[in-house]
């Protein structure tokens, strides 16, 4: 089969497309012909070992766990291990495949069970393969991690990417008031998606507004700790979703040591795929409550610029992988 692969950590430079072995589904597998992918911060992030916590999770010197990126995944069963009893061949499926060890920047791939779902009917492969990781992510970020509840004042701080579309059109489906922060360009599509307010990040300063929040969701936006807890409500959560490696390290060093001393929660988030989240989220897009945004769709030879396009920051929305 045909893949997107690398063999050392560095720039999209290192991504080689190139004929492998085909997977073969072990007992409590499938094996999917993939329709499509998407791209993720995470791929970037793994291809350049950025954060340096990378290599522990995927090898020091090189990459080891896996040589092949791409968490979100599409398609068809094409066969199933013998101990799999809730899919069979011919069926479409989506799912998450980062606990496998990534993978879906290929023709095939190979997932335990319990990392897919049947795909809804009325939706394409495009639209559904937008939502594995990104929508997790969001979900996980404003549910669990930021209790959210109906009412609240949200802030979604990098409201135009993957994440922050979903992350706008959850916090609404939980009923709060939604503050989205993104660049001129981007207005009208977070309007679109539902959010009572905008804030243009290259005209206003969010943090020197003088408006509190009861949730601050920080997707991609390059703030300090000490800012975003003076735009929070004196019992007010930042979650860090997504951001610089500056800000994981503050947020995972100092953000239990604030919440601990104080009545503001600083968190960094994380996100474990399970099937009944992908259930739930796929039910949402079945029933039109959220709907994926999509910015560009590049082929499966074509990996290297659409990572590259991710990584800069700017997409709005997701960015797809036609493979087949």
């Amino acid at each position: 089969m045909k893949a997107i692969i690398y063999e050392k950590y560095g720039s999209s430079d290192v991504l080689q497309y190139k004929e492998v072995q085909k997977p073969t589904p072990k007992e409590n597998e499938v094996l999917v012909r993939v329709k499509t992918a998407s791209v993720n911060a995470a791929d970037w992030r793994m291809m350049k070992a950025d954060p340096f916590l990378v290599r522990f999770y995927a090898g020091l010197f090189k990459p080891k766990k896996f040589s092949i990126l791409g968490a979100d995944v599409a398609g068809i069963v094409e066969a199933v291990g013998q101990n799999v009893t809730k899919f069979r061949p011919g069926v479409e499926v989506f799912g998450d495949v980062f606990a496998s060890g990534f993978g879906a920047f290929a023709e095939y791939k190979c997932g335990k069970e319990d990392e897919f779902v049947l795909k809804p009917s009325n939706i394409s492969f495009d639209d559904i393969v937008a939502l594995p990781l990104a929508g997790m992510t969001a979900l996980h970020s404003l549910r669990d991690f930021g209790k959210i509840e109906a009412g609240q004042k949200v802030l979604i701080n990098g409201a135009s990417g993957g994440v922050g579309t979903f992350a706008i059109q959850l916090a609404k489906y939980f009923g709060a008031d939604v503050t989205a922060v993104c660049s001129t360009s981007k207005i009208g599509q977070a309007i679109s998606l539902g959010a009572d307010q905008v804030i243009d990040y290259t005209k206003e300063n969010f943090i020197q507004n003088g408006k509190k929040y009861d949730l601050i969701v920080g997707v991609n936006g390059y703030r300090s700790l000490s800012e975003y807890k003076s735009a929070l409500n004196p019992k007010g959560r930042y979650v860090m979703a997504g951001g610089g490696s500056a800000q994981l390290f503050q947020a995972l060093l100092l953000g239990p040591f604030i919440s601990l001393r104080g009545t503001q929660k600083i968190i960094a988030a994380s996100s474990e795929p399970n099937q009944k989240d992908l259930i739930f989220l796929s039910q949402l897009m079945e029933s039109g409550k959220i709907k994926s945004v999509i910015d560009k769709r590049y082929k499966l030879e074509e990996v290297p610029q659409a990572i590259q396009y991710v990584e800069q920051g700017h997409a709005a929305g997701k960015v797809i992988i036609t493979v087949s």
